[in-house]
């Protein structure tokens, strides 16, 4: 969700940002922009839509030498979609990037409307560039300004602001939305990047901003306004994301699954157990409870993972959804072990409800992709998942690496807790090891769902039914067909169809039923044959034949009924990925979403 690209030096700047806003594609955007500073000339170019669009515009132009510029990809929050919206903004003199919600915005706006102030856009950000403008105009001193600025500023913002009152310089400050600032390898670079991704073989020496951290940067210094900051090192490999012959990201990154699980098992597994280097044993000391937290796709796995916890460790175990978590006005006893759940470590409301949990003196984990990320460096513990980038806004491969942790976590606080047989542990380690094999797409398999996706492309909705863990999958195959093809779809406790759901039932009614062998069979079965005998259309996902369903797509017999949850998974992701092919959607990039949500 928005990207932030900035740059002080001698290469081409334009080219620089055009590079890094295109790393920052993925995670998703509506419109595009770029403000270019040289002494006091200020040339602006922005584009509603894709960044190839403003690719075009910059190339019909005449460019200079530029040796500062901001760029931002923008995802509406405040105001449509919009050239006018898109960012940098203007003030008379001043342009600013921002990441964010302003909280404020309204009563600064309302106070720089009577000082005679005119607004152009209906975004938050604009007070941020005529507030700076207002304090500089009455104070001649740029740093005083932009101090008063932050100062004044309420909500989650981070900002780069170029001025012709001063325009060898770049003004940054981060709060609550990721920002780094870099030494590029060239002598007098100095780069900016809300995300690794463009600053990779470009520097090596960056600071991983803190939140109320900022300061102001020209080729010759970097100033930093606190003293609560670290030079750190930037990864060397840039692990660029390529299609490899996959007509997407999605579809790569399904196809990947089996890899990236292997590597987020690897070294955890051990003969006989489950061992995390990342955390002490005595994390679960004292614990009576485990609470998870987590949005979206990253929820449905702390959902899951929520009954293998109860059933194997023996803990308590509630999870909660992040954005309700934070106004609920929770109970917090330092009992309880709080885990969070993000594939970014950025999101917005889970970054927000693990402070809470920090400052109520929970001990803390975060289960991420991430690492220097600000969960990773806010928790107490990390176990970083090892997706790898994952560019596709729909999750998939985040989603099933989440979950194999989650699983092997319960596995080693069960072993700690004395709560699981040694037969039992050698039973869920051999599943655990088998479940790369489950996650490789076989073409039959694929083939199928291609096939069948052309009779799912019309009715009046989805039901994604499923029971135990196969519930919250069935909520994640629902999602997915949400996110990426725009039909309405809900997962829904298989049982609870006949407590009002049921009423929908008729042949434009589409049923996915999710019906595993090794786990409540006989309850599915029954579920669905309510369904059938009201005229739901049904597909049923299974190893076993179902007479009664309009069409089926079988899966392997196993012994472990999270085999048949990971096969499965695969299964909806395809679908939802050919259902929305067909209806000619972009799969990577679906409208209004974004790939890291980082406002409310």
């Amino acid at each position: 969700m928005c990207g932030i690209v900035g740059y002080i030096g001698k290469k081409d700047t334009t080219r620089f940002l055009l590079d890094g806003l295109k790393e920052l594609e993925y995670r998703g955007y509506d419109s595009t922009g770029m403000a270019l500073l040289n002494n006091n000339k200020i040339d602006v170019f922005k584009a509603l839509g894709k960044l190839t669009n403003l690719v075009n515009k910059i190339s019909n132009a005449s460019l200079e030498q530029y040796p500062i510029g901001i760029g931002h990809t923008r995802w509406a929050t405040h105001g449509k979609p919009t050239e006018l919206n898109a960012h940098p903004h203007l003030g008379e003199y001043s342009y600013v990037v921002h990441n964010g919600i302003i909280e404020n915005y309204k009563e600064i706006k309302e106070e720089l409307q009577a000082q005679g102030v005119k607004f152009l856009s209906q975004t938050d950000t604009e007070v941020i560039v005529h507030l700076f403008e207002s304090f500089y105009n009455k104070s001649n001193d740029s740093k005083k300004a932009f101090e008063n600025t932050i100062e004044k500023l309420k909500g989650a913002f981070s900002i780069l602001l170029i001025s012709k009152a001063d325009p060898e310089k770049i003004f940054f400050f981060k709060n609550g939305s990721p920002l780094i600032i870099a030494k590029g390898n060239d002598e007098g670079e100095v780069m900016f990047a809300s995300s690794d991704a463009p600053l990779i073989g470009f520097a090596q020496d960056v600071v991983y901003l803190e939140d109320g951290v900022g300061g102001i940067a020209s080729a010759s210094n970097i100033e930093f306004l606190s003293d609560n900051y670290t030079w750190s090192t930037l990864p060397t490999s840039k692990q660029f994301a390529q299609k490899d012959g996959f007509r997407f990201f999605m579809e790569k990154e399904i196809y990947e699954q089996s890899d990236v699980v292997s590597d987020c098992m690897l070294g955890r597994i051990q003969d006989e157990s489950i061992n995390f280097d990342e955390i002490n044993p005595n994390l679960i000391e004292g614990i009576k409870e485990i609470k998870l937290c987590a949005c979206g796709t990253s929820y449905h796995a702390g959902l899951t993972s929520s009954y293998l916890f109860e059933r194997l460790s023996k803990i308590k175990c509630n999870v909660e959804i992040a954005s309700e978590f934070r106004y609920k006005e929770p109970l917090l006893t330092k009992d309880t072990l709080f885990i969070v759940i993000s594939q970014s470590g950025e999101t917005a409301d889970t970054l927000e409800a693990l402070k809470m949990a920090k400052n109520a003196g929970l001990k803390s984990l975060v289960i991420c992709n991430v690492d220097n990320s600000s969960m990773t460096r806010l928790a107490d513990y990390t176990i970083l998942t090892r997706a790898g980038i994952e560019k596709g806004v729909a999750s998939t491969k985040a989603f099933s690496t989440q979950t194999v942790v989650l699983w092997m976590l319960s596995l080693y606080f069960a072993k700690i807790n004395g709560s699981i047989s040694n037969e039992k542990l050698q039973s869920e380690l051999k599943a655990l090891r088998e479940v790369p094999k489950t996650l490789i797409v076989e073409d039959k398999i694929h083939e199928k769902c291609r096939r069948l996706s052309k009779r799912y492309l019309h009715g009046h909705g989805f039901f994604f039914i499923g029971r135990d863990v196969f519930f919250p999958l069935a909520l994640e195959g629902a999602l997915k067909l949400k996110e990426i093809s725009y039909l309405h779809a809900e997962g829904y406790p298989a049982g609870e169809m006949k407590h009002g759901p049921i009423a929908l039932a008729d042949p434009e009614l589409f049923t996915i039923a999710l019906m595993p062998q090794n786990l409540l069979y006989d309850k599915i079965k029954s579920n669905v044959e309510e369904l059938s005998a009201r005229d739901s259309t049904i597909c049923a996902i299974s190893p076993l034949d179902f007479d009664l369903s309009d069409d089926f797509i079988k899966t392997q017999e196993t012994e472990h009924y999270m085999l048949e949850f990971f096969e499965m998974l695969v299964v909806l992701q395809l679908l939802s990925m050919e259902i929305s092919i067909r209806l000619g959607n972009d799969v990577d990039m679906p409208r209004n979403l974004a790939k890291s949500v980082t406002v409310e």
